[in-house]
């Protein structure tokens, strides 16, 4: 078998899992940025201690423990308890429960750079405490927090590689299998990285843009 049939075969499951991993990426993605921009809200808008403790607890503990931990408790874990997910389902729910995590403090941040006396301005001029976080506030904070976000929507296509661990058919669990049954190790996993690169280069000139169109005037 020459190396454009070899190719040929391997390119089809390849691609397939590559619709998994943007399954995946762009539900974790929802979650993530669901909750993070929940907590970061409630941390700027709720002034109640134990709120605030509760939610940095979560942060915490979702920023220290491994990412594959969180996983296996999830897919293993739960089922063990009764309540089953599917591997794509609990990939989805643990790689967005992680990243609310970071995501709730790049919101947080963002939201801490909008100087204070624009929010009191906007209140002494008769807007609700809403109004003047949904009109003022917010967009201000996310403009500031766009950049990293775009990088941690980069970074989340290539950490779906850690579902494979829970047998969720993306790209790195198809290659591996791929190399196991074919012993092609070299050609395959170049395929998988050119997916990768494919996935994520766009990606990355779209953010970009997106920074470039909504940063502030100088």
């Amino acid at each position: 078998m020459n190396e454009g049939s070899q190719i040929a075969d391997f390119a089809l499951p390849l691609i397939y899992s590559a619709g998994v991993t943007i399954v995946v990426s762009l539900g974790a993605l929802i979650v993530a940025l669901t909750i993070g921009m929940s907590f970061a809200t409630l941390r700027f808008m709720v002034p109640n201690r134990f709120l605030q403790w509760a939610i940095q607890a979560y942060i915490e503990i979702f920023r220290n423990i491994p990412s594959l931990t969180h996983l296996f408790i999830l897919f293993y874990g739960l089922a063990y308890l009764g309540v089953r997910l599917s591997s794509i389902s609990a990939a989805i729910v643990g790689l967005g429960l992680i990243g609310a995590a970071s995501l709730s403090e790049v919101f947080r941040a963002g939201l801490e750079s909008v100087h204070r006396g624009q929010r009191e301005a906007a209140l002494a001029a008769g807007l609700r405490p809403f109004q003047a976080f949904r009109f003022i506030v917010l967009p201000q904070a996310l403009r500031v927090a766009l950049p990293p976000l775009g990088n941690y929507a980069v970074q989340l296509i290539k950490d779906t590689s850690l579902v494979a661990a829970i047998a969720a058919p993306e790209i790195m669990f198809t290659a591996r299998n791929l190399v196991v049954n074919t012993f092609q190790t070299a050609l395959i996993y170049t395929m998988a990285a050119a997916l990768y690169v494919i996935l994520c280069l766009p990606l990355s000139r779209i953010i970009r843009a997106l920074e470039t169109r909504v940063a502030a005037p100088q």
